[in-house]
Order: C-alpha cells, then sequence, then structure tokens
C-alpha cells in the first residue's frame, strides 16, 4: 500500500460519521389531547348526520384511537367507546 494512495476499503468507521445523536422523544401534553378529542366527540354528538366526508370520516377512525394512547387507559377506552358508538348512530343516520 502506498502512502500517498488510501486504502478504499478501510474497515474503521470514521467516528464524526457516526457520533450518537441524542435521541428526541415526544410527549404530547394530555390537556391538549383531551381537549382535541372531546371537541371531536361533541362534533359528532351534536350532528343529526355524518359531518365529514369520507375521508375525513377515515382520517378521523385512524387517529382519534391513537391520541387516546396518549390518556390514562381508563379514559381513553371510555373515549373509544363513546366515538365508535357516536359513528355507529350517525352511519345509521
Amino acid at each position: 500500500m502506498s502512502a500517498r494512495q488510501p486504502d478504499l476499503f478501510f474497515t474503521q468507521p470514521s467516528p464524526e460519521l457516526f457520533d450518537q445523536q441524542p435521541e428526541r422523544k415526544y410527549t404530547a401534553d394530555p390537556d391538549q389531547v383531551r381537549a382535541k378529542l372531546y371537541k371531536l366527540l361533541a362534533e359528532a354528538k351534536a350532528a343529526a348526520s355524518m359531518p365529514w366526508d369520507e375521508r375525513t370520516l377515515r382520517l378521523h377512525q385512524t387517529v382519534f384511537p391513537q391520541m387516546t394512547n396518549w390518556l390514562p387507559e381508563d379514559e381513553g377506552a371510555q373515549l373509544r367507546f363513546a366515538f365508535a358508538a357516536e359513528l355507529e348512530r350517525l352511519k345509521a343516520a
């Protein structure tokens, strides 16, 4: 190996390329999550028929249960149940 030509298959990684970055963790504010969920639930309860188009409905059906995971388990389960019941009522209307 020549001193002027570096080894192209150098096996030790450059430390600066693999510096450990601090892991970022997001924690939602339960009060903000709760407010959004209750607002959406109130919108559903106030409606006589489905208030959302198909795309928005699918979004709410996906996101609402996921958002409840930021709340205590019993509260989240209660909100999921209430939201599902409202969706069934609205679909039947």
